[in-house]
């Protein structure tokens, strides 16, 4: 497809026109006062024009520079076009040079992407997302293009890679879920995202062997604020431009544990994620407080999201938290659990859409989720290696507790049609949002916070 400068200009002009971002009225405020001014002038010019007559010997420049020698009519629209030229040229340069050092850190993006982004995203819903791993930053690339008042609450039980060896030797929370949602939330360059994401080479026998740089950042930090993990995640947002917030569900750190269908307990993310056939899932040490942020975010959240995501490993971990899972089910928020598009060796293998549903249900209680989001296209492209399946649709799940509302299902096409096992971030996101606008309608979204 060509590129053409007048379809970027038409599609910027219409970006400026969009309702809230607050131009269009000091605009208008602008033109009356130009217009004023204007008026002035044209009074005084024209009683110039009537006691001066500029044809005389030796005004001549005075002649030219009051445009005499044209009909008084060209006059006006002469001056009339030089006018606008200038007022539109000047103020948009007054424009550049005010918001010049705000735009040097904007990565190159147009005035409007940059004013749009702060004002008009800044009006949108406040949405919390639950989860970890790759299906939350999915979401939350997608998400962040229609508000910018998300919080992503992350789990902190990951005890593998990098993280597991950061956890064990400082005794900290798992920071890898964090850092990969930090990523998928900042306005920064994808130099940026790239050189957080970077991994050192090596097998982990090095001092900095398979540690990534994000990671060792939000260590570092948490180590400058005292010890501090939250202080340290918050100001990692600041530092990186978040748009929203990325906090941990707790700021403990905490180790899930599994028991298998035939009795077997495991311990640790990692090797739970291999598992097959799991019963049950709890965290060590047990009552954990919830984090700070994150208690308030779902207190004072229009939507809360839960999933996609491992939903053992990456969902189950924050919702086992007592006050977190508390926040949740109090709040007046609409509730929407989105199913994993394809099933996961392991933990999910050979579950349908009831079965995912109903293991949610059965270590968080049921009548609290509103919607369930669920994929319905089963032809996008599986890569080599592909050994999970599309979660089947199966439809509701066993009821647990006589007389609970089935939550409504909402069927929409949200697979990454070259990649079977992910979601589409923007086809995601716009589902989760008609779902939102939809289901809010007419309920009543306090502002206030209120008390777990």
């Amino acid at each position: 497809m060509s590129w053409s400068p007048f379809r970027v200009s038409r599609s910027v002009l219409r970006r400026w026109l969009v309702p809230g971002i607050g131009l269009k009225r000091w605009l208008l405020v602008v033109f009356a006062g130009e217009l004023l001014l204007a008026l002035a002038g044209a009074l005084l010019l024209r009683q110039l024009y009537r006691d001066y007559d500029f044809s005389g010997p030796g005004q001549s420049f005075l002649y030219l520079a009051t445009l005499q020698f044209l009909p008084y009519l060209l006059r006006g629209l002469v001056v009339a076009s030089a006018g606008a030229g200038l007022f539109l040229y000047g103020s948009w340069r007054a424009i550049r040079v005010l918001m010049g050092p705000f735009l040097a850190t904007e990565s190159d993006q147009p005035l409007v992407e940059v004013i749009y982004q702060k004002r008009f995203l800044s009006r949108g819903p406040k949405v919390v997302v639950i989860g970890g791993g790759t299906g939350l930053s999915t979401l939350l690339r997608g998400i962040k293009e229609h508000t910018s008042n998300i919080t992503a609450v992350v789990t902190v039980a990951d005890d593998g890679g990098s993280s597991g060896r950061l956890r064990e030797e400082l005794g900290i929370p798992a920071v890898g879920d964090i850092r990969n949602c930090i990523v998928a939330l900042a306005d920064s360059e994808p130099l940026m995202g790239e050189l957080l994401q970077y991994r050192f080479p090596g097998d982990g026998e090095a001092s900095l062997g398979g540690h990534t740089i994000g990671n060792l950042l939000l260590a570092a930090m948490a180590s400058v604020q005292g010890g501090d993990f939250e202080e340290g995640v918050r100001q990692m947002n600041r530092v990186l431009a978040v748009r929203g917030q990325v906090v941990p569900a707790t700021g403990t750190a905490v180790t899930l544990h599994a028991r298998l269908l035939g009795g077997t307990e495991v311990a640790g993310q990692s090797e739970i994620a291999k598992s097959a056939r799991i019963d049950r899932v709890w965290l060590t040490p047990e009552d954990v407080p919830a984090g700070d942020d994150a208690r308030r975010a779902i207190e004072e959240a229009d939507l809360i999201v839960v999933g996609p995501g491992s939903l053992y490993t990456s969902i189950m971990p924050s919702l086992l938290l007592p006050e977190l899972l508390a926040a949740v089910r109090s709040s007046e928020a609409v509730k929407l659990f989105i199913c994993n598009v394809a099933t996961q060796t392991g933990e999910t293998q050979g579950f349908d859409l009831a079965d995912h549903v109903a293991a949610l249900e059965r270590h968080t209680g049921t009548g609290w989720i509103d919607v369930v989001l669920a994929n319905n296209r089963f032809d996008a492209r599986r890569p080599g290696g592909y050994v999970a399946e599309p979660v089947k649709l199966r439809w509701p799940p066993v009821v647990l507790s006589p007389g609970v509302a089935t939550p409504r299902l909402v069927l929409e096409d949200v697979v990454d049609p070259g990649n079977a096992h992910h979601h589409e971030p923007a086809q995601l996101a716009a589902a989760v949002m008609r779902i939102y606008e939809r289901e809010s309608f007419g309920r009543r979204r306090p502002r206030v916070s209120r008390t777990a």
